[in-house]
């Protein structure tokens, strides 16, 4: 896993708290945003894509707890890992039952936290070994993930960033269904609940590219009411 590559949103408004988290992240490697309150992570996460969030639970203005409420009710499945100073069971399991992926309760272990950071972000296969290469195959399709040149059975096609951010998105959570509304912030920067046909003309250009038939696709596939699915190796 390339750490270089991975930017992590940090949501924590004790600065003494916040600083040790930072210079240990980035001794790790990771890219830090660091943001005080849970009004600014929602801006931020407008802005910018981020492959994880660590949330600290007690915020003020909008709480930790309702920041995770309300990303998963927008379609959002952003790993989320959250830290609190309140460490009984019930808080935990409130915790993960708005969303969170982990919970971790203060004081911590420096190590414990670091390795799970980096076993939320395994899981959610955001940064897999594959695309540590510069070059990125299926079927017979390949794509240079520098130049942006992708080769396909229809020639040579030089892919413009909205189309490499989509792909980048796909190829990071491969088998994994991606909804509208996660394609729509994380590609464009729009709200989840937007009405545009965007996202639809990529998908069907993105098969007019890759795809041998385009209306019967074998990697971009529809999943019915939920969004979109990268297959890189179809059955």
């Amino acid at each position: 896993m390339n750490k270089s590559k991975i930017p992590l949103l940090l949501v924590e408004d004790e600065p003494h708290i916040a600083q040790g988290l930072i210079f240990n992240l980035e001794e790790e490697g990771y890219q830090i945003t660091h943001v005080e309150s849970g009004e600014q992570a929602l801006e931020q996460l407008t802005k910018k894509s981020y492959a994880l969030i660590i949330l600290d639970l007690a915020l003020p203005g909008i709480s930790g707890l309702e920041v995770c409420e309300r990303l998963r009710t927008q379609g959002d499945q952003i790993p989320i890992l959250m830290l609190t100073a309140r460490g009984t069971e019930q808080d935990r399991v409130t915790g993960l039952s708005k969303g969170a992926d982990d919970y971790l309760a203060k004081p911590f272990n420096l190590k414990e936290f670091l390795l799970r950071v980096a076993g939320l972000l395994r899981r959610a296969n955001w940064q897999p070994a594959h695309l540590e290469s510069k070059l990125y195959s299926f079927g017979n399709n390949q794509i240079n993930l520098e130049t942006h040149q992708a080769t396909t059975a229809h020639g040579t096609i030089q892919l413009t960033d909205l189309e490499m951010r989509m792909l980048l998105l796909f190829f990071n959570r491969e088998g994994k269904i991606l909804s509208r509304g996660e394609l729509l912030k994380q590609v464009w920067g729009m709200s989840p609940k937007t009405e545009t046909r965007s996202l639809d003309n990529f998908i069907v250009r993105l098969r007019k590219y890759f795809e041998a038939e385009p209306t019967k696709p074998r990697y971009f596939r529809t999943i019915r009411g939920r969004g979109y699915r990268f297959i890189q190796t179809p059955e």
